[in-house]
């Protein structure tokens, strides 16, 4: 299972994610995780990262397709990974598919996790005060949500036409969502 999971800054996507690795086995690879450990390691890469980050934009594509790049060249991408937080944009759609079939691991499914505007503003004040994170204070995760309206709502778009996309809502109990996720794959694979 090769899958991108979509949604806007704290629908679930990396909670989701991590019960789907689980589940069918398979690699999270969390571009956001990626740089935050690139940050906590005071690379280079990690340091511009934590500059654009800290403001409430996002990381330019070529630092984060670079990192994702040697991430998915590991060997247990092999039989499929769940991505997230990757491509935001149309461009780096394009990019990742070109990277993608050089890789021989071609996107096979998009879940979108639909949850709406109000709610994932209070998801993100409390992963802020829980997890002292810089991105998700008010005022970044304010521009997070612009950023995600104009750019990234668009590659829905792009898996939809693809025939790729299944939105799932992303409101209720962690275990309500997990089953309306897998639900969605497994009749995509049935």
């Amino acid at each position: 299972m090769r899958l991108v999971l979509l949604g806007a800054p704290g629908s679930g996507k990396g909670t989701q994610a991590a019960l789907l690795r689980d589940h069918y086995g398979v690699p999270h690879i969390s571009t956001g995780e990626l740089l935050r450990a690139a940050v906590k390691a005071g690379t280079p890469l990690g340091l511009q990262a934590k500059a654009v980050m800290d403001s409430g934009q996002l990381v330019s594509d070529e630092i984060v397709l670079s990192i994702l790049e040697e991430r998915l060249s590991r060997g247990d991408t092999g039989p499929g990974y769940i991505l997230d937080g990757y491509p935001r944009n149309l461009a780096q759609c394009s990019a990742l598919d070109a990277l993608l079939a050089r890789l021989g691991q071609p996107v096979e499914r998009a879940i979108q996790l639909d949850v709406d505007a109000e709610l994932l503003i209070a998801r993100l004040a409390g992963r802020a005060l829980a997890e002292g994170r810089a991105d998700d204070n008010p005022e970044s995760v304010r521009k997070r949500l612009q950023v995600y309206e104009e750019q990234t709502a668009p590659v829905i778009d792009y898996y939809r036409h693809q025939q790729k996309l299944t939105a799932v809502d992303g409101v209720g109990a962690l275990e309500e969502v997990f089953a309306r996720v897998v639900e969605a794959l497994d009749s995509r694979y049935a």
